[in-house]
């Protein structure tokens, strides 16, 4: 008798201790309800081996798990960080365009057609009054306003490159950051592990962790069997290695801007900048080395030949002092263009007359400049300058709204993901507060059950 009593009293003392657990992981989810990245835990109850004896089988109560499960999905992590590598991607490049996008601004009525509408116009104008000082004066006004426009429109879209490459080198830092911390990481996980408990805390965190460092950089990652997470970039370049990690450098090109390198065991280092194909630095990289540098040629097009159209009809014109006309423009491109300092100094030096024409008087030449405003000078004679010009503060715009896109589609499918983790992972507080009423009247019941265990051996001592 004595012996079925004692074992009833431990059935109750253990079940008391695996129902104060239960309340406790309980009463931890409620308390991380809002915790970022807090994967919901559950204690696994198994029951105890029962005693068998010639009179049956004595149930030997309940015991919790010692390992605490971490409720979470594998595969659904697994594609959120495929999916937050794809949202950086086109974060960073929608960051980028928008910066070159403000440059070409149309509406305020100091773009460049505007600009270059004004400076035709006053080609018109002096060809109405070839010797007039006034209209002279205002052509090379309206030309340093042209040419100063242009000036910025390239210094802009170099510092809007120079922007990407700062971005550049700080998202390498905070890859090197990130990839040492998962390793130790790692580190304390599998000792833990190894001891019999769960570090879900510090899984909770490399998940977090590797969720950051995948929307900075496209990554292969698993886990083994001994509980490390080894990642690797595509291109199979080792990032962690169980407790180690791998860091990533930048140097400057022959174009002036940051390459990318990944740093191997031995200290050699490999450009790995063209295998980068998603991530927060391959938005970067496409909108430095692709978009804003077409946007730079096409600009540098446009001034080159307006360079060089001006100036061919410029040098055969006549002077107001007589002479045969000098280059209008000096410069290459839309970074150096500017009206030829000799003709600031003179006005007299602009060529509005053709060499057969009386001076002054004579406008044939003002003319002929004029009417390169509707001549089919760019893209192999096909465009006019307004028309080729158009079309790049067109694709600037379509560029934008196109990256536009593609940055909302990937961050409504990140949210569906982060949903559906939530729904797997995350802690409902109704299902926490059912749970907590189930585990508390499950530790009264055992309560009970130990008083009045206590009253059976009071009674069985009363009989002795």
């Amino acid at each position: 008798m004595a012996n079925i009593i004692y074992g009833m009293f431990n059935v109750a003392s253990t079940a008391l201790m695996t129902q104060q657990k239960a309340l406790d992981v309980t009463a931890n989810n409620i308390a991380n309800v809002n915790t970022e990245g807090y994967s919901r835990q559950r204690l696994n109850m198994v029951q105890n081996e029962p005693v068998r004896y010639e009179g049956g089988t004595l149930g030997t109560g309940v015991q919790a798990d010692r390992y605490i499960q971490r409720v979470y999905d594998q595969f659904v992590n697994a594609q959120l960080a495929e999916s937050e590598s794809l949202s950086g991607r086109w974060d960073a490049e929608l960051e980028t365009l928008q910066k070159a996008e403000l440059m070409f601004d149309e509406t305020s009525g100091y773009g460049l057609n505007d600009a270059l509408a004004q400076f035709w116009n006053s080609w018109q104008e002096l060809s109405n009054t070839p010797s007039g000082y006034t209209e002279r004066a205002t052509l090379i006004g309206d030309t340093q306003n042209l040419t100063m426009i242009l000036n910025n429109l390239s210094e802009g879209l170099s510092e809007v490159q120079s922007d990407s490459d700062k971005s550049i080198v700080a998202a390498v830092d905070k890859i090197n950051t990130l990839t040492s911390e998962i390793a130790e990481l790692n580190l304390k996980i599998v000792e833990i592990e190894a001891g019999g408990h769960s570090a879900n805390e510090f899984s909770d965190a490399r998940d977090m962790k590797l969720k950051e460092l995948s929307s900075l950089i496209d990554i292969n990652s698993f886990e083994d069997a001994d509980g490390y997470l080894t990642i690797t970039s595509v291109d199979g370049n080792t990032l962690v290695d169980r407790t180690s990690s791998w860091e990533l450098t930048t140097h400057e090109n022959t174009d002036g801007l940051q390459d990318v390198f990944w740093i191997s065991s031995s200290g050699a280092e490999e450009n790995i900048t063209d295998g980068i194909s998603t991530g927060k630095l391959k938005g970067w990289i496409k909108a430095r080395d692709e978009t804003i540098v077409d946007y730079k040629d096409r600009l540098d097009e446009f001034a080159g030949t307006l360079i060089s159209e001006i100036n061919s009809l410029h040098n055969t014109g006549n002077t107001l002092e007589g002479t045969t006309g000098v280059d209008y423009f000096t410069g290459t491109d839309a970074s150096d263009i500017t009206v030829n300092t000799d003709i600031v100094n003179n006005s007299n030096l602009i060529a509005a007359a053709l060499t057969t024409e009386a001076v002054p008087g004579g406008n044939g030449n003002a003319i002929d400049i004029a009417a390169l405003q509707t001549s089919l000078t760019m893209s192999t004679n096909t465009a006019t300058f307004d028309d080729f010009y158009n079309a790049l503060a067109g694709d600037v715009g379509s560029g934008v709204a196109q990256a536009q896109i593609n940055s909302d589609h990937q961050s409504a499918v990140s949210l569906q993901l982060s949903t559906y983790r939530e729904e797997i992972s995350g802690v409902s507080l109704d299902e926490e507060m059912i749970a907590l009423v189930q585990f508390q009247s499950a530790y009264n019941a055992a309560a009970k059950l130990v008083t009045t265990v206590d009253e059976m051996l009071d009674s069985l001592i009363a009989m002795v």
